[in-house]
């Protein structure tokens, strides 16, 4: 079984390309530092251009999109990430049920004033926060994430990266195929009703993914 803190599943261009993310952007978390530790992990990987993103920090990054989106700036993101790992003691904590809980408030108190000006200055900034990290499901053995659902795709077609499934790749949450597979077998010339007979899916579902995967 993958280690979730451990076991690399994507490299950065793949982190991404599947949370809609600059590389760049995702380069310069990797590189800089929040309370000692990378603003999101990394392994060496075994061989130069192979994953040395894990698990738990594709939803680290996942974690600072969020906050990137609501107009953070570098500095304040840095901020933060070092005042939450401090809080709860975990240099995952960006990765941790407790985020979503406890680690709300963090966030706020570090908003830029265009931000808490908007509504009472707080509840636009939680519920949207909230909002995102519904896309995660915890474990409720350590409180650490388990799966990511990917937003980009429909409700018709729930795509998640599970380290459980697809070695980290992102897959079709009803049959657990690899999104790469259904996409490839579409490219390959077959109908769509060809690919949803393969991958017991409905034409409806592998439309929906594979117009989000060729927009990525």
């Amino acid at each position: 079984m993958i280690d979730r803190f451990l076991d690399p599943v994507m490299t950065p261009k793949d982190v991404a390309r599947h949370l809609v993310i600059p590389e760049s952007t995702v380069y310069y978390w990797l590189a800089e530092e929040a309370a000692g530790e990378p603003l999101v992990h990394k392994v060496e990987p075994e061989k130069r251009g192979w994953p040395s993103v894990p698990f738990a920090a594709v939803v680290e990054a996942y974690v600072l999109r969020t906050y990137r989106g609501l107009g953070f700036t570098k500095s304040k993101i840095r901020e933060a990430a070092a005042q939450t790992r401090k809080d709860f003691d975990t240099p995952y904590a960006l990765a941790s049920r407790r985020i979503a809980t406890d680690g709300i408030d963090i966030f706020i108190h570090y908003a830029d004033d265009d931000i808490a000006r908007v509504g009472d200055g707080q509840r636009p900034v939680r519920d949207i926060i909230t909002g995102h990290l519904r896309f995660i499901d915890w474990d409720p053995s350590d409180n650490f994430a388990s799966t990511l659902r990917l937003q980009q795709y429909p409700d018709v077609a729930p795509v998640i990266i599970d380290p459980r499934f697809g070695w980290g790749t992102p897959v079709v949450q009803s049959t657990k195929v690899p999104v790469d597979a259904v996409v490839d077998l579409w490219l390959a010339g077959e109908p769509l009703e060809a690919v949803a007979y393969e991958y017991d899916m409905t034409r409806e579902q592998v439309e929906a993914i594979c117009r989000t995967a060729r927009a990525a």
